[in-house]
């Protein structure tokens, strides 16, 4: 066999501000721990962060840890470590990565950021079971724990159209958090300040929004792999004005990129959708894959699940309810299809990838037609590649890129 040829993956320049922007919302959230300044709230990542902003609590993202976990190829350390504590192996593998590094008492992120002792103890845990049960599971395994107080919201799941009746149950849920927030917080609930950080948080996702509309170009300025980083604000601190500016700064980068003809991937020849989970462990292995086949993955149902057009500081309390009941994960499969279907001729792909997430059913979108329903419908073929989110025991390196070889073979044939 000859030398395997050398790729490039084209650096985002604001990559740079990246790391400082986020390395200050881990630095915040230490000091809020060390110093007693403020209380800390975890929270799901799609939960009600919005609130507990406003009550002044510094947040800590359990999923967003996992992700860490996933993408510094140390979640299979601790997965046992959880199944060990009767965990089963087929759950969510951000739960059982993170509460296994919270059984060994470790985290990368100390060694990122040298005064980062651990992830803060929380002084209460929020969930909103908008993407799966197992977050409530996690969050109240911490509950138990700590003895630290759990509490959410309980939402629908499967929903075509969302009625006024939906909202209402949503919005009442999110109401009835206030007084335990005020108890914990030490602080009332001010409604101006809720006002405020949705409206920040609305702001943010109109920017990430067309951070991700770039690539509606040809060729796309970012692939999904420089994505799923680059959602770093969207995800934890999407109520704050430092993620807008952020991404005013990373969309002035892209536009220019797209002025000059400057794509991701030299030479793009072919775009792609992935439906489905990142594999967090893999995301520069496949980025230089993709990047050999000349092959741009543009679009992604995971990085647009932070877009939440619906956040109205005017009311704040049903739109957060209709912004988190709209998230693709809650839907129905014939909502999840249609999406898919605009997805597919918004930004001009040519096929689409399903990643089948072994620990996550609910993100893994292939496994009851939908692939043979879209190439039928829409005349573009779709692979399925077989992995996991964290568990890289799920993911064959071997069997995963033959498969995607000959799909952009099939492409080529077409």
């Amino acid at each position: 066999m000859g030398e395997e040829k050398k790729v490039k993956i084209k650096k985002i320049q604001s990559g740079g501000l990246l790391k400082k922007v986020m390395a200050d919302y881990f630095h915040d959230l230490s000091d809020a721990s060390k110093d007693g300044s403020r209380k800390v709230a975890w929270c799901t990542s799609v939960g009600p962060a919005e609130l507990l902003l406003s009550f002044g609590f510094a947040v800590h993202y359990p999923e967003n840890h996992g992700a860490v976990l996933g993408s510094t190829r140390t979640a299979n350390d601790y997965i046992p470590v959880a199944n060990a504590v009767g965990y089963s192996p087929d759950i969510c593998s951000y739960l059982t990565s993170d509460v296994g590094a919270f059984i060994k008492q470790e985290t990368p992120l100390s060694r990122a950021y040298e005064w980062f002792d651990g992830v803060p103890k929380p002084d209460i845990l929020v969930y909103n079971t908008n993407q799966c049960r197992d977050v409530e599971d996690w969050l109240n395994w911490y509950s138990r724990e700590l003895n630290v107080p759990c509490i959410g919201i309980s939402t629908y799941r499967n929903l075509g159209e969302i009625r006024d009746y939906h909202l209402e149950g949503i919005a009442g849920q999110i109401k009835d958090l206030v007084p335990t927030l005020e108890e914990i917080s030490g602080n009332k609930f001010d409604m101006d300040k809720f006002k405020s950080v949705v409206a920040c948080s609305r702001d943010c996702t109109l920017m990430w929004k067309k951070v991700l509309e770039a690539n509606e170009n040809s060729p796309a300025p970012m692939t999904f792999f420089d994505a799923t980083i680059q959602m770093g604000p969207a995800v934890v601190l999407r109520g704050s004005e430092k993620a807008i500016e952020y991404y005013k700064v990373l969309l002035k980068e892209l536009e220019d990129k797209v002025a000059a003809k400057d794509g991701a991937v030299e030479d793009e020849k072919f775009r792609l959708y992935w439906e489905g989970m990142p594999i967090w462990g893999k995301l520069r292995n496949l980025a230089e894959f993709f990047i050999e086949l000349k092959t741009a993955v543009v679009a992604s149902t995971y990085c647009n699940s932070w877009i939440f057009d619906s956040f109205d500081p005017e009311d704040p309390f049903t739109s957060m309810a209709r912004a988190y009941s709209e998230i693709f994960i809650a839907r129905n499969e014939q909502f999840k299809q249609n999406y898919i279907e605009e997805m597919v001729a918004k930004y001009k792909v040519d096929g689409i990838l399903f990643h089948d997430a072994k620990t996550c059913p609910n993100n893994s979108n292939n496994r009851y037609g939908m692939p043979e329903r879209l190439e039928k419908k829409l005349g573009i073929p779709s692979v399925t590649i077989n992995g996991d989110l964290n568990d890289l025991r799920c993911y064959s390196e071997e069997q995963a890129k033959t498969n995607i070889e000959a799909f952009v073979e099939q492409m080529e044939g077409k």
